[in-house]
């Protein structure tokens, strides 16, 4: 089955001489879809971004850990497991190159997950491996994505 997506970014950084040269543009943009509020971007502040935007790594670490998180509560479903919390801390690791270029060389996801039982708990951590095998982002990535869960009891 395919499925399609779409996002409209429009730049909105012209400070009224284009990219004429390197600090007279700023880095902000706007992604925009229908139906949904907008969401202000910009390069890493590293980059001459402003801090106060989303930039694109903060935006891929975000997918993973996002993807992770609806993969993991449909296995535990599955699987009898009742979670009733969940938050990642999720860092990302890159590398940039002399000629400007760069790119992800490792991200680490570390959801604490909170179930409603000691029974489940072993489920529960089994259920990570499985959450990120269905992972649609995780699968699209040619980094490592690691997993460094915890799991309390409610």
């Amino acid at each position: 089955m395919q499925h399609s997506y779409d996002v409209t970014v429009t730049w909105t950084g012209n400070q009224g001489t284009g990219t004429s040269h390197y600090r007279a543009y700023q880095r902000n943009h706007t992604v925009a879809t229908a139906g949904r509020p907008d969401l202000l971007g910009s390069a890493d502040p590293t980059f001459h971004g402003d801090r106060e935007r989303w930039n694109p790594e903060q935006l891929l670490l975000a997918a993973l850990s996002q993807c992770h998180l609806l993969s993991y509560l449909h296995v535990c479903v599955d699987e009898g497991v009742v979670v009733t919390d969940y938050v990642d801390d999720a860092t990302g690791s890159m590398t940039t190159e002399p000629d400007g270029s760069g790119r992800f060389t490792d991200v680490l996801l570390r959801p604490r997950v909170t179930v409603a039982d000691a029974s489940m708990v072993a489920a529960a951590e089994k259920a990570h491996h499985r959450a990120n095998r269905l992972c649609f982002i995780a699968n699209s990535v040619s980094f490592p994505v690691r997993h460094q869960p915890e799991t309390v009891v409610a």
